[in-house]
């Protein structure tokens, strides 16, 4: 047999096993081969040649045809009522800011009817961090929160005098994710000492829950929860007062949150960067190098405001939109937005000096998220406790006009040298295909479903 025909039979036994491992691990290599500067490879740079929104005017992100959008589920909306027999009472402590503690609330809800518990109004502790005092009634309609969750969950204003003479049995559920974990751990406590608090952990595998927990983790979330008539009345005074149409826009850029956050920026003023490593601490120490541009290009450092000006100009968003501020105190470098979007309304500017000095910081919380979600268009810059909670009401309500902007695409495309025109363009087609898709909320699966149209 010649050298060639030998050579022939051996690739045709041999070819599977060396094509095979070059196929598996190219793209690892390319991954690791790839220059740092470039983007990873799920993002593409844009290739449409028609003119972006930002440059013709003749197109805005809302005016695109959805394909998909999310709803409430159906299946939720009849409750499965508990067993008559209780295993004992739960009050839920809760901490943080109005839509953290809104957070913990909503997962206690579901551990109570996962306990068989009866459950006692919550607790907002006191934070000094959040300078804020106030409880649940102060906020939240209690008659009307008890009246929602029958069916779902017990919840009493009061208890036995013999358990409500006692401070509860204090439970540690910092790493309880899973319901196994509270029947397993957290029930025998509940059994033994009739009357227990506990905080839920921060993580909480909710897709686990059996139904009648998810439930009572949806209904009590989202159909239990309103502003008593004190903070509502105040909400709608400030909502009538804001010019319509309006965007409620959720803007992040304080010093602790980029602090927080550990990435450097350029072109700030030398007051927010003081105000910046004034909140860093020693455990905060800014990212650099390799590590900086990696964790810039997860999309992990909160937008500028002269950044998210320009990705609204960028989806077409007009520069004479009335737009309200749901924002905290501290704010850095505003003037980069408001020198290009000028018809803007906050809460202490619509309300009257004396009620904005007198509200609790979770009143003021109530307000933004009260005007956000009853607004004609909602943007959040960072996906955080408030803008998944406002985004969930909105689709609860049939609010589409709902968008969280990508600071993941943002990152990428900058990295590698995009501006102007161009970075637009690519901005223009990022958000387009989260929107029209309806990808933009993150919303809790077992809470809302995905519909096509």
């Amino acid at each position: 047999m010649s050298s060639s025909a030998s050579a022939a039979a051996w690739w045709a036994r041999s070819r599977v096993r060396i094509l095979l491992p070059v196929i598996f691990l190219a793209p690892a290599l390319y991954f690791l081969l790839s220059p740092p500067s470039s983007p990873p490879f799920f993002f593409t740079l844009p290739t449409s040649r028609e003119v972006s929104p930002s440059a013709s005017g003749s197109r805005v992100i809302w005016a695109q045809r959805r394909v998909a959008e999310w709803r409430p589920c159906g299946w939720w909306r009849a409750a499965m009522p508990a067993p008559s027999r209780r295993n004992g009472y739960i009050r839920i402590d809760c901490y943080g800011g109005l839509n953290q503690l809104r957070r913990d609330l909503c997962d206690g809800i579901a551990v109570a009817r996962l306990l068989n518990a009866t459950m006692v109004l919550p607790k907002f502790e006191v934070a000094a961090y959040w300078n804020e005092s106030s409880g649940f009634a102060d906020v939240f309609d209690v008659d009307y929160f008890i009246e929602q969750t029958r069916g779902y969950v017990e919840v009493v204003k009061d208890m036995p005098e013999e358990i409500a003479s006692k401070e509860p049995f204090k439970v540690d559920c910092s790493k309880r994710k899973g319901h196994f974990d509270y029947v397993e751990t957290v029930l025998p406590a509940l059994l033994e000492h009739q009357y227990i608090s506990l905080t839920p952990a921060m993580s909480q595998r909710r897709d686990r829950n059996p139904s009648y927990a998810k439930a009572s983790y949806c209904q009590g979330c989202y159909n239990a929860l309103r502003l008593n008539k004190n903070v509502e009345t105040k909400a709608i005074e400030l909502l009538q007062a804001i010019p319509k149409p309006f965007l409620s826009l959720h803007l992040r850029f304080e010093p602790d949150m980029v602090a927080y956050s550990r990435c450097v920026y350029t072109g700030l003023s030398s007051k927010s960067l003081s105000a910046i490593e004034a909140a860093r601490g020693e455990d905060r120490k800014a990212l650099t190098g390799e590590a900086a541009l990696l964790w810039r290009n997860r999309g992990k450092c909160p937008l500028t405001p002269s950044e998210t000006a320009f990705i609204l100009k960028a989806l077409g968003i007009p520069t004479d939109t009335n737009i309200y501020l749901a924002a905290g105190d501290g704010l850095m470098e505003l003037e980069g937005f408001t020198s290009i979007y000028k018809n803007i309304y906050t809460k202490s500017s619509l309300l009257t000096h004396d009620d904005f000095e007198k509200m609790h910081g979770n009143t003021k919380a109530a307000l933004d998220y009260y005007v956000s979600v009853s607004s004609d268009a909602y943007v959040a810059t960072f996906f955080g406790n408030m803008d998944k909670m406002v985004t969930a009401m909105r689709t609860m309500q049939g609010h589409q006009k709902t968008l969280v902007l990508s600071r993941r695409a943002y990152a990428n495309y900058t990295a590698v040298g995009l501006s102007g025109e161009q970075l637009a363009m690519a901005m223009w087609d990022a958000h387009r295909e989260e929107y029209i898709m309806g990808r933009g909320s993150a919303l809790p699966e077992q809470c809302f479903c995905e519909f096509k149209l």
